[in-house]
């Protein structure tokens, strides 16, 4: 087996055993917290299941409960007849009701939050992990200081807009206080917010108001964000600063008769400051094939070059463009921080609270496509498990605080919804319906798979998406190495 498959697999196991530990792990620890308490109040334990519908595996335990993994990987559930009667989701139950005794109000309020109770537990336990061995972030991400405005930003139909923070005058330097009334700590923060938005102008576009302090002064912005990339989410076209560096220069390219060499960090495009990747190719697509005057720094001396760019064909949109010639990354900072337990928590609540209510704003640009199933996250914790597993811990954290969350909102087969029937039978001195039970649970279920369906559809399309670009990036570096392996041809 070749050294790169096998290298592969090998990353692939790993990506299957983190998917199974972390995120099996916690919906596994979130049905333990009601068979724990469960178990803690008397109450009867038929079956404890992840996953839901026919059994995959199943074996009987010598306490007589059965224990099993079922076919549709949307949660879990521990059977509690004495609880709630959901058999049309987990099944029908073999226990002779008449012979069990009632439970109290308290005791079915305490086994339904002990699953979040035990999410919340696990999620405190990660980010004692994570605080001791330390988060990595990306240094020059953790300020609210604008690094760099964008002048122009592409759409996800390939179009160019006018940067919305461009236009509404902010400038590099800037100091961002809040966004839409909420106080940042981070660019990351407010990426989060403008995205999450729902502000609407008059006339229904997109709106932000971004407060933000220049030279000491605190001044106010109303920004008009726009939709980018394959998911449209809004966007304001402020960045973090990076040190955009040559990584390659493409044999033949101008950039090589320039003079341009690998690391070369490019600092300015005829005076103007480059503070992103994508800079350079923004601003040739503005001039066109004009002399460019580039200033660099190579082992730390400023250097000074003139480059034309030349006519290219891009091979995926077959449209002429101007090229220099060098392929760029951006060089960041990568630190390490140690935020403490509770710290991480709470900004993962924050962080699930506030895209709840994104969610449920209908002014918002968020809708149910931008959730994600266990696909998805399946996919998320095999792309960061190829970068940092200290990366898979903080996903983790996040996840479990969702579950927790999400488990208590008001709705039928939630632990919430099953809360609320329990206090409106507590108040109305009897029990609800079964009939009413029965068809709220089984309504409310069939939207839910429903929904993960479709999600669950869009997730397949967004990883089938990432997977053809990442195939296409590598036969065109293949492409590229196979050209400059070439031969030079003889000198007449």
């Amino acid at each position: 087996m070749p050294t790169d498959s096998l290298i592969s697999l090998l990353g692939n196991l790993w990506s299957i055993f983190l998917i199974v530990l972390f995120f099996g792990g916690s919906v596994f620890v979130h049905e333990l917290g009601h068979f724990l308490a469960a178990r803690r109040r008397g109450l009867k334990v038929e079956r404890f299941s992840i996953g839901f519908g026919p059994a995959l595996w199943s074996r009987r335990g010598k306490d007589g409960v059965e224990y099993r993994v079922s076919a549709l990987p949307l949660g879990g559930y521990v059977m509690l007849p004495q609880l709630a009667d959901l058999g049309p989701i987990e099944g029908e139950s073999d226990s002779d009701m008449t012979k069990l005794p009632p439970i109290s109000y308290t005791t079915k309020m305490i086994v339904l939050v002990a699953g979040a109770f035990f999410n919340v537990l696990l999620a405190f336990f990660l980010a004692s992990v994570l605080w001791l061995v330390g988060q990595p972030v990306v240094e020059e991400e953790q300020t609210t200081r604008v690094g760099f405005v964008r002048k122009n930003i592409e759409l996800p139909d390939g179009k160019l807009a006018d940067g919305p923070a461009y236009l509404a005058k902010i400038q590099q330097g800037d100091i961002i206080l809040a966004v839409d009334g909420n106080s940042v700590k981070s660019l990351n923060d407010i990426a989060q917010l403008v995205a999450l938005g729902g502000g609407r102008t008059s006339t229904d576009e997109p709106k932000v108001v971004i407060e933000f302090e220049r030279d000491g002064q605190r001044m106010s912005a109303t920004i008009l964000p726009v939709l980018v990339g394959p998911e449209a989410i809004r966007d304001i076209g402020i960045e973090p600063s990076a040190k955009v560096t040559v990584m390659k220069v493409l044999p033949g390219s101008a950039a090589e008769a320039a003079g341009l060499e690998v690391k070369d960090v490019i600092t300015q495009v005829d005076g103007h400051e480059v503070g992103y990747v994508s800079f350079i190719s923004d601003y040739l697509r503005e001039h066109g094939a004009k002399a460019a005057h580039v200033t660099f720094l190579r082992q730390g001396k400023v250097s000074e070059t003139t480059v034309t760019p030349r006519v290219v064909v891009d091979p995926q949109t077959k449209l002429s463009v101007y090229r220099m010639g060098v392929e760029l990354g951006g060089a960041y900072t990568t630190k390490t921080i140690h935020p403490t337990p509770w710290t991480q928590v709470w900004d993962k609540v924050i962080w699930t609270k506030r895209s709840i209510f994104s969610l449920l704003n209908r002014s918002s640009n968020i809708g149910v496509t931008k959730l994600s199933t266990p696909i998805g996250m399946a996919y998320r914790v095999h792309q960061l498990a190829q970068t940092d597993i200290r990366l898979v811990l903080w996903f983790s954290i996040l996840v479990n605080v969702n579950l927790a969350i999400l488990n208590l909102l008001p709705f039928p087969i939630l632990d919430g919804g099953q809360m609320v029937f329990a206090t409106i039978a507590k108040l109305r001195g009897r029990q609800l319906p079964v009939n009413f039970l029965a068809t709220a649970q089984i309504a409310f279920m069939i939207l839910l798979l429903s929904m993960a369906l479709y999600v669950g559809f869009h997730d397949v399309l967004l990883i089938n998406r990432d997977m053809k670009e990442d195939a296409q990036a590598r036969e065109a570096a293949a492409e590229r190495k196979k050209t400059s392996e070439q031969p030079a041809p003889a000198k007449p």
